[in-house]
């Protein structure tokens, strides 16, 4: 037998032990504990969206599934973490759209890549950044907004919960789309945002509308505008960006579901249908809705697909607003 041929027999058979075992794994499945890792504080809008699928999938499965959050570094820790465990299936991210999207633009290195590193298994929802403005200011419409800051180019503000987040860009691609000159604030976190915005010291402000709608109804803030193409199922008498003159505007906050690459199909393809099953489900739904997530539930092809749009997107954005990479 030729050294070639002996080489190419033992790939063969490689591949096919490989194919046997990811077989083997996926009859077997779960067989153990399953844990879904959060790239942020417990609290937040991620932990949020998982913590339902984890109680959903042990009431299904039998098997313990259990929220963990690793934070910090730009929610590139518990990415990393996720993007670096065994494909077995026992290691998921429940993800915001920063960690796999927003990060590749602005991070000159990252310890990971979200396409290669990352397989998709579902898209669970959307959120848009509401725009805001304080009851003080002349404005109740974006058109209104717009015609104050041309008319007072650099003299208005605008808060957002940090630098590189879907407010952040979403303010960005407001000021490049209609031509307008505000600057930008950055707080850490939505909480200080909303005391300066209510307070005056900020007028205008994006936040996620889960922390603003309760302010919005109280008449200490008022609501301009969602940033997503569409108006919100959860506040649907809010106009969109995108119909008060800025066709195509569409920014939002997304949660997904992410596996290692390499994770067996047979896995895959059994934690995509649980999962689209839940987060379909009127139960689900529902409880989103309470914080303003529009719930959607997809293929894993449609969530990377998905994904590397809203990179491209992202990468414009940033492009067009003079955001560089550190």
């Amino acid at each position: 037998m030729t050294t070639t041929r002996k080489r190419w027999w033992r790939g063969a058979v490689a591949v096919a032990a490989a194919g046997l075992a990811g077989a083997a794994l996926a009859q077997g499945y779960p067989a153990k504990t399953i844990r879904i890792v959060v790239a942020y504080p417990m609290g937040g809008g991620a932990e949020f969206t998982a913590r339902p699928i984890a109680q959903k999938l042990t009431e299904r499965w039998g098997q313990p599934v259990f929220v963990e959050s690793r934070s910090g570094g730009s929610a590139m820790i518990g990415t990393d973490y996720v993007a670096k465990s065994p494909p077995d299936g026992y290691t998921m991210l429940l993800s915001a759209s920063s960690e796999v999207s927003m990060n590749v633009v602005l991070f000159k290195k990252m310890p990971y890549d979200p396409v290669r590193d990352l397989q998709p298994v579902t898209l669970v929802g959307t959120t848009p950044p509401i725009l805001l403005a304080h009851p003080s200011m002349p404005v109740k419409s974006v058109k209104e907004l717009v015609a104050l800051a041309r008319a007072r180019p650099g003299a208005l503000n605008y808060a957002s919960i940090g630098t590189g987040s879907p407010q952040h860009f979403a303010g960005e691609l407001m000021k490049t789309t209609f031509r307008i000159d505000m600057a930008h604030v950055p707080y850490k976190g939505a909480a200080p945002a909303l005391i300066d915005m209510i307070g005056g010291h900020v007028p205008i402000g994006l936040v996620a509308p889960t922390v603003a709608v309760p302010h919005v109804k109280s008449g200490r803030l008022r609501a301009l505008a969602v940033t997503s193409a569409q108006r919100s199922a959860s506040m649907p008498e809010i106009p969109t960006v995108a119909e008060q003159g800025a066709p195509g505007f569409d920014i939002v906050q997304w949660y997904g579901v992410w596996l290692p690459a390499k994770t067996p199909k047979d896995v895959l393809d059994k934690l995509n249908g649980e999962i689209v099953r839940i987060v379909q489900s009127p139960e689900y739904r529902q409880r989103q809705q309470e914080v303003a997530t529009d719930i959607i539930g997809t293929s894993p092809e449609a969530l990377g697909s998905f994904q590397k749009s809203e990179i491209e997107k992202y990468r414009k954005i940033a492009a067009a607003a003079g955001i560089n990479p550190e």
